[in-house]
């Protein structure tokens, strides 16, 4: 699917809702603050996109070559041995790869039992993992290329605008549906 020639991986009208928030539900101090640790670790997610959106795109305008931007981008990163822009990308991707992974394994499984009325949304959120690290796999590929050949810079400016477009819309999904119930289902960890 393409929406003025960028690229859509899913159909945002299609995704399930859940459950309206009912009048008694209780809500944990405890599920509270599992919701605003969900939330923080999708806010160092979009800012670091971010960073890595700022210095690609200089290097597609030229206002820094290649190589600089492989070494700015590991400015960001916790001073890797291996400063070249795949290995930040690939400690980004394996960021948000464990991060869906535990949600995945751990936090879905328990919202489902704890509320059955959100297995078509979690389904869906499991879904978009997939496609997320599809582009994440694509987004790898294109860093590969680039090394060979810095013009193919702009594959990877494609590659990190449709990570931006699936990543940032999956974010503010689980979101809007998981933290009213987070907030309300026992979490065992």
């Amino acid at each position: 699917m393409t929406d003025h020639g960028v690229e859509l991986l899913w159909d945002e009208s299609t995704r399930p809702r859940g459950p309206e928030p009912e009048a008694d539900a209780v809500y944990s101090v405890s599920g509270r603050a599992m919701g605003r640790q969900l939330v923080g670790v999708h806010d160092h997610l979009r800012e670091e996109l971010a960073k890595v959106r700022s210095i690609i795109e200089q290097a597609v305008n030229g206002t820094i070559g290649v190589g600089e931007a492989r070494s700015e981008i590991n400015t960001m990163t916790m001073r890797q041995n291996n400063w070249t822009m795949g290995a930040y990308c690939e400690s980004y991707c394996r960021l948000v790869t464990l991060h869906h992974t535990l949600e995945d394994t751990s936090l879905y499984p328990q919202l489902r039992e704890g509320d059955a009325r959100l297995g078509p949304v979690l389904d869906r959120l499991t879904e978009e993992h997939h496609v997320i690290h599809e582009v994440l796999e694509r987004l790898d590929a294109a860093l590969v290329a680039t090394v060979a050949e810095p013009r193919k810079i702009v594959q990877v400016q494609e590659a990190v605008d449709l990570l931006t477009d699936t990543l940032l819309s999956h974010l503010s999904y689980e979101e809007h549906e998981l933290l009213e119930p987070m907030a309300r289902i026992p979490y065992h960890h």
